[in-house]
């Protein structure tokens, strides 16, 4: 991700401490926040400093590498693993990178010594990191080959490098195209309460200089039946085995709106978000957050100052999914790493 004259990634390991650039700061503030302990990498994953189903997972992975780094081999240590396993799990439960990066580790370390866990999982965490980049890359350019010159592509929340290691799930098509010359232009969904999209889509296509508009969250209708709108295409936090998937919520809408007008709907997702133990939409946990990101406005003041304001009537209540779930019906096709799968098809990729 170049951001600054420089390339980063999303989150990187070195030397005992996890480094990942704190997102709510953005697109106002650019920082790097340290992580030094398994308490930190929760409360970095719960506050959303780290964000992004493929992100998180390679998070996972540095945080069970760290946290066996740190054990000082007191109790049992399969408890221990148990233990920090399923409380780093239960930071973001919709997101299955979680747990498919922390599981990944546990299977590495199985029956190992403390001395070669240590260094086995380090090893492992940053190969995991690794791979997940160059399944995002190979996403980048399967998708690339369904966008034509001068086409106009909505997106939902961000699921771009920011969301992954790098790269990113469903702005990778978009980054390769660009980068290839085609003339593209993007419409980025606000995406509230959070605004991923204005805050860091946005940010990401500046950065590379893609032309692109942010809309409210219910203009998208609007663009699409006036034919300016060719393609959607988002990420994914979970795909369950029969195609169904689960996305940052208002997807679902943009899913239903794309098949009433004809237009392509695609999710971009590398394997290690699909759940082939999961039978369909109705078996992903929903995580539901805080109120207060409904009931308050945030962001940074011409000052530098993050201000809070209440925008609802004191003795408002809110209810704030995170997630919602697009049947596979609306879903054109699953952009992978392995190549481009009708939904129905995603049951026959379970054994290879």
């Amino acid at each position: 991700m170049h951001i600054k004259g420089k390339n980063y990634r999303t989150v990187w390991y070195e030397e005992g401490v996890i480094f990942a650039i704190d997102q709510p700061k953005l697109p106002h503030s650019f920082e790097i926040v340290k992580l030094y302990n398994h308490n930190e990498v929760y409360d970095a994953i719960k506050t959303m400093v780290i964000r992004g189903a493929p992100a998180i997972g390679a998070t996972g992975c540095f945080g069970m590498a760290q946290a066996i780094a740190n054990y000082d081999g007191e109790g049992d240590f399969k408890e221990f693993l148990e233990e920090i396993s399923s409380y780093l799990k239960s930071s973001r439960p919709t997101a299955y990178d979680l747990t498919h990066g922390i599981s990944h580790i546990l299977e590495a370390v199985k029956g190992k010594s403390l001395l070669e866990a240590k260094k086995i999982a380090e090893r492992e965490a940053q190969k995991y990191a690794d791979d997940s980049v160059d399944a995002c890359r190979k996403i980048g350019e399967y998708g690339n080959e369904l966008i034509t010159d001068g086409m106009n592509i909505l997106t939902h929340c961000n699921a771009g490098a920011l969301a992954t290691v790098d790269y990113g799930t469903a702005l990778a098509p978009i980054r390769i195209a660009h980068s290839s010359g085609k003339k593209i232009h993007v419409f980025a969904d606000e995406t509230r309460p959070r605004c991923q999209g204005a805050r860091l889509t946005a940010f990401e296509l500046a950065e590379e200089g893609i032309k692109h508009d942010i809309i409210v969250d219910n203009a998208a209708g609007h663009f699409i039946r006036k034919g300016e709108i060719d393609m959607v295409i988002t990420g994914s936090d979970r795909v369950a085995i029969n195609g169904d998937a689960a996305n940052k919520i208002g997807t679902y809408e943009k899913a239903v709106l794309a098949k009433e007008n004809n237009i392509p709907f695609y999710v971009a997702v590398p394997f290690s978000t699909i759940d082939f133990n999961c039978p369909d939409g109705d078996k992903i946990p929903i995580e539901e957050r805080n109120e207060d990101e409904v009931l308050y406005m945030s962001g940074w003041s011409d000052k530098g100052e993050f201000e809070r304001v209440r925008i609802s009537p004191d003795k408002s209540t809110a209810r704030n999914p995170a997630f919602d779930v697009t049947p596979a019906k609306y879903i054109t096709g699953i952009i992978t790493e392995k190549g481009i799968f009708k939904p129905e098809e995603i049951r026959k990729l379970k054994n290879g």
